[in-house]
């Protein structure tokens, strides 16, 4: 896989992609990470990228001859994605579609924004990855290429892991223990240490379940609430909220209301 990111602080991403699990990955060749300066094709002396805005208002805008140069140069692979608060909502299920391409780009925006013919004109798309707003595009980018490049094949030392954890079956990850099995008088669950994996694998389902019941209820609404295996097993280890819970499950309140 090739991912190509565009950026004016190439300073700042590249060694940030040459750390820990993406670094090693990045330095074997099973992903080809390249990082391109904006900057490279500026026309003026100063290198400069923006600009002020045309009808008066605060901030600059990155201006499109040195975006659009610098993309032409490379011909990077596609789609190439826009990191901008209005872009459509990276999540987990874009990850592994994007982690199953051969390639994609992105470009970090800066200052008040780009100038809009790069929206329409250049980028395949946008890109979001929450309701807020950053300084510029590039820590954005790097989730998102942390978050496809980690489920390339041979990125990842044992890739069972991204079978089980977070938002891989529409559910929170299940809590996890290691050693000591007692630390300041706070025990590991005795079924994590009781040898009986098809036990273990139940209690694991119903910690997910209860997890994201409890923290994301809005997730288990999308997967149609709790089916009759799922109560089942809730109820095996005692988390059901009660004998009747619903297997109707409402959307989560609002966290600022």
């Amino acid at each position: 896989m090739r991912i190509d990111v565009f950026t004016i602080f190439p300073r700042l991403v590249a060694p940030w992609l040459d750390a820990s699990l993406i670094g090693k990955a990045r330095s074997a060749g099973v992903v080809d990470l390249r990082v391109h300066d904006l900057r490279s094709l500026a026309s003026d002396p100063h290198r400069s990228v923006d600009d002020s805005t045309f009808g008066g208002g605060p901030g600059m805008v990155l201006a499109p001859e040195p975006v659009f140069a610098a993309v032409e140069a490379v011909e990077p692979p596609r789609p190439l994605y826009l990191m901008s608060p209005a872009g459509q909502r990276f999540d987990q299920a874009m990850a592994i579609a994007l982690s199953r391409s051969d390639g994609f780009s992105l470009l970090c925006g800066r200052y008040e924004g780009v100038d809009e013919r790069i929206v329409d004109h250049l980028v395949d798309g946008e890109l979001s990855v929450g309701d807020f707003v950053l300084a510029g595009g590039e820590v954005a980018a790097l989730a998102v290429v942390e978050a496809v490049a980690r489920l390339v094949p041979g990125v990842m030392g044992n890739m069972a892991s991204a079978d089980e954890e977070t938002f891989a079956d529409g559910l929170l990850e299940y809590p996890h223990y290691t050693r000591p099995a007692s630390f300041r008088d706070w025990t590991v669950p005795e079924v994590l240490r009781s040898g009986d994996h098809a036990r273990v694998a139940r209690w694991r389902r119903a910690q997910a379940l209860a997890r994201t019941r409890d923290r994301r209820p809005d997730l288990l609404a999308l997967r149609g609430g709790l089916g009759a295996a799922d109560v089942a097993v809730l109820k095996e280890f005692g988390l059901l909220l009660a004998e009747g819970e619903s297997t109707v499950v409402e959307a989560a309140p609002d966290p600022l209301s």
